[in-house]
This record gives C-alpha cells, structure tokens and sequence, in this order.
C-alpha cells in the first residue's frame, strides 16, 4: 500500500504533539472554568456538576511525555525521509 508522504508526515507529527496539546487543553479548559491547575497536585475542578479536576491534572502532567514524543517524531520523520530517498 503506498501512503501520500504529506499525510505521513502528518500523522508523525500529529502524533508527536498529542501529549502538549492535551497539557494546553487541560489549561484552555482550567482557565475557562477559573480553576487553578498545578503539577504540584489534584485541585477541585466543578465543571457541569462534575469534578474533573483529576482529569485535567492528569492531561496537563501528559505534557511531559512531549519531551519524548517530540524527539521520536522528528526521528520518524528523518527515517521515513531517507526511506522515501532509498526508494526512489
């Protein structure tokens, strides 16, 4: 099966940004419900009745897993580079 390499390189990316765009989610959510999110610990979150305060600590901690998921996409990407290069 032959990928279109834009799309490829897309879905590397994508992949790659998953966990910091979850980390500015939890914030955007945070700020928009006017509670306080820390990495230090749990804080109470009310949203719709609902605590969800654990569930944005645990997005917004997510972010770390970029420090990895970065490098290895943009690994992915010079890999897949030199094999659309080999192949040709």
């Amino acid at each position: 099966m032959h990928f279109k390499p834009w799309l490829v390189y897309l879905v590397i990316g994508f992949l790659g940004l998953v966990p910091l765009l979850m980390a500015l989610l939890a914030g955007a959510v945070a700020n928009w419900a006017k509670c306080e999110l820390s990495e230090a610990s749990v804080g109470p979150c009310v949203i719709g009745g609902r605590d969800v305060g654990k569930v944005l600590y645990t997005m917004f901690v997510s972010g770390w897993f970029s420090l990895i998921t970065l490098p290895a996409a943009l690994l992915a990407m010079m890999i897949y580079s030199v094999y659309l290069l080999v192949r040709r």
